[in-house]
């Protein structure tokens, strides 16, 4: 089937049902991935919050008797499988401005006067430690290409929401057919290929090396920090290099479809971007998903104009308001779109993928300039001490976010008993 002569949108209905789930259990087969499925974690996260008026419930309690908010609704058909925690707060983030750099890692980018930006790990990729050993990406990390740059979308700094054990910023797939291209099949996926492709880049990697290290002779301090940070990113690719040999023998699955156009951006980059975790997860290629998500495209493909920040101060604009309520509907819209498939997805033992997922969708702010109970809607069956359904209100204001993160490592059974500024784990989360 070829995709070449349809519409963005026709492409989008065309790749959703090619994704044939009989077609991807066969791969599960073929991949002879164990008996018992492992637990999948996936985390998503947007910029700038909600609106504060018409998203967030008023009430704790079952979604079936306080309803849900226009800004849920599309939510609705998931009730029974959402919870949504209310009184979360992330210690870490002092800066409304500073974006996503420390959604999922709570440490205090800030930093101290006279010192430079610094972060620490991610909780993602702490639990890719421990469910990503044995897959051949030990996690898949997304972002997005936007036209006015993350900051603009309520990010800030790094490359995605994923950081190393040194605090140091993590790459991500920026569109879908980067991603296209890491998760399938091509002429160049041979084994003798690629293992002469790895030498080649290995070489590069150690000419560069080399001359950087004569460099730090003659630099500054802060030339010499400079360009740490730089041989830091040179050794995370060293370690893809690596796990790229260890997987070299072992074909990646052939595409279901042809590869999208280069330009998909918003709505449509955001389903494919969901079709395609649908597909990693499902093959045994990670169990670990994170995806800092377009908001800039997602706007401007719903024809409002207005900048994302802007957006974000709505106040007593009534223009702005009704196109933050609209985003938030397209938002939840997205979301829904994405439990249904996780839930039509098989997994290698005939269960929903659905009920082996641990899903987290959240921002870094609530709304406005607000750092204090930013969102977070929890879903997927893999946390079985965890019963959805419902809107929970902490008891405590300003619940460190690091507990939730801690609960939900623990429920994937990542073997970890505190986590950045973690009190503990949330035990009203836990049946």
């Amino acid at each position: 089937m070829r995709f070449q002569n349809t519409s963005r949108r026709s492409f989008l209905r065309l790749g959703t049902s090619v994704l044939a789930l009989p077609f991807l259990e066969t791969f599960a087969s073929a991949r002879n991935l164990a008996a018992t499925p492992p637990k999948r974690m996936i985390f998503l996260g947007g910029g700038f919050g909600f609106t504060k008026q018409t998203f967030y419930p008023k009430k704790a309690g079952p979604f079936a008797e306080i309803g849900m908010t226009e800004g849920l609704a599309p939510l609705k058909r998931h009730l029974n499988d959402l919870t949504m925690v209310s009184n979360l707060t992330n210690l870490g983030a002092t800066n409304p401005h500073g974006g996503s750099s420390s959604y999922l890692t709570g440490a205090n980018v800030a930093g101290t006067p006279g010192k430079r930006f610094f972060n620490s790990i991610s909780c993602d990729q702490l639990a890719a430690k421990h469910l990503g050993k044995d897959t051949r990406y030990p996690s898949l990390i997304l972002s997005a290409n936007e036209e006015d740059g993350m900051q603009n979308s309520g990010h800030g700094a790094g490359l995605s929401l994923s950081w190393d054990a040194d605090g140091n910023p993590i790459p991500g797939i920026n569109t879908p057919l980067a991603l296209y291209r890491q998760l399938f099949a091509t002429a160049a996926d041979s084994g003798s290929q690629l293992q002469s492709q790895l030498k080649e880049k290995q070489s590069i990697l150690d000419v560069v090396r080399l001359d950087g290290q004569h460099m730090k002779r003659t630099l500054s301090k802060n030339d010499n920090e400079k360009l740490d940070e730089y041989f830091t990113g040179i050794r995370q690719v060293e370690k893809g290099l690596e796990r790229q040999a260890i997987w070299a023998d072992t074909p990646k699955p052939k595409a279901p479809f042809d590869a999208p156009d280069e330009g998909i951006s918003g709505e449509e980059a955001i389903h494919l971007m969901y079709d395609m975790i649908i597909v990693a997860l499902q093959t045994g290629m990670t169990n670990v998903v994170t995806y800092r998500q377009p908001v800039t495209s997602l706007l401007s493909g719903m024809g409002i104009t207005l900048k994302a920040h802007s957006l974000s101060h709505y106040g007593f604009s009534e223009p702005r308001t009704e196109a933050s309520r609209q985003r938030d509907q397209k938002c939840s819209t997205l979301l829904a779109h994405f439990i249904d498939r996780l839930k039509e997805a098989k997994d290698s033992d005939g269960s929903r993928l659905f009920d082996n997922c641990i899903l987290s969708y959240g921002s870094n702010l609530r709304s406005g300039h607000e750092l204090k109970n930013v969102p977070a809607i929890l879903s997927g069956g893999a946390a079985k001490n965890i019963k959805h359904g419902s809107h929970l209100i902490l008891p405590k204001a300003d619940t460190p976010l690091a507990n939730y993160w801690l609960t939900l490592m623990q429920q994937a059974d990542v073997p970890v008993q505190n986590f950045s500024h973690s009190t503990g784990n949330i035990p009203q989360l836990l049946s």
